[in-house]
């Protein structure tokens, strides 16, 4: 676990490079969208919550923080939480410097208290390797912590939906009973998830298939005051199914919306 440091280690200068990299991927190769960024609040902290899709090699941030950068600039860092293996290897430290780390309580807190926008991903791996039949229900897997992480800091909640990335290969099973038999979780691994895609055919976790060209449109929505809305000792769970059924709707509506899978 790191310490508060973690979040001193983002650099604007790395993070506009990137997005400069970043920009023809997600442009050419996921047609990507991102829409309602007006309503993530011009300045103070705000939590953003979002569903995960794609596996692995998930587009979200990707498609998401350039989106931000343009939109705002980079004066407010945008901070995304990860599980810890994402930030392990020779690829950590360049993620710490665009704004990706550990998912603590301590960090998320620390970076609200700054003033910057947290990111999260409630739903986790689990929802990343939902099946290709449930590509579009949101499900955090009962994982509430995100609304005690707003309450605590006072910011507001903005629900955000991303549709397109499940499409990106066919998710058979997160694998979670195959885990379970294996003794994974007592490495932090709760699922062992099983797909089908190109180049590799078969994938369990490893090796990862590279991601197909599928349009991926990301949604921001209104922001939500939990005090106001909820009072100030609110019941978490009604938070979360509030928020949840905010997302669901806009993402059911986003689906009706999709002609084809993968052209969008």
């Amino acid at each position: 676990m790191m310490d508060g440091t973690e979040l001193d280690q983002w650099d604007p200068d790395v993070a506009r490079q990137v997005k400069s990299l970043a920009d023809p991927i997600v442009k050419w190769w996921f047609r990507s969208e991102v829409r309602g960024l007006e309503n993530i609040p011009g300045d103070g902290a705000a939590l953003v919550v979002a569903n995960h899709s794609g596996g692995m090699l998930t587009p979200d941030v990707l498609v998401f923080a350039p989106a931000y950068y343009r939109h705002f600039g980079y004066e407010r860092p945008l901070y995304t939480l990860a599980h810890y293996g994402v930030l392990l290897g020779p690829t950590g430290a360049l993620l710490r410097r665009l704004g990706i780390v550990h998912a603590s309580r301590e960090n998320a807190a620390a970076a609200l208290h700054s003033g910057a926008l947290v990111l999260v991903f409630p739903g986790g791996d689990y929802d990343a390797y939902r099946p290709t039949a449930e590509a579009n229900a949101i499900d955090f897997n009962g994982r509430t912590g995100y609304v005690r992480t707003a309450l605590a800091a006072g910011v507001p909640i903005v629900p955000t939906v991303s549709i397109g990335a499940q499409e990106s290969q066919l998710f058979l099973t997160r694998g979670h009973r195959l885990a379970k038999r294996l003794g994974l979780p007592r490495f932090r691994l709760d699922i062992l998830p099983v797909s089908i895609g190109i180049p590799f055919g078969l994938s369990v976790i490893v090796p990862p298939n590279l991601p197909l060209p599928t349009k991926v449109i990301t949604e921001v929505l209104p922001p939500i005051d939990i005090t106001a809305r909820f009072g100030t000792d609110p019941d978490i769970h009604e938070v979360d199914a509030h928020i949840r059924t905010v997302m669901q709707t806009a993402l059911d509506r986003l689906a009706s919306q999709r002609r084809f899978p993968i052209l969008g």
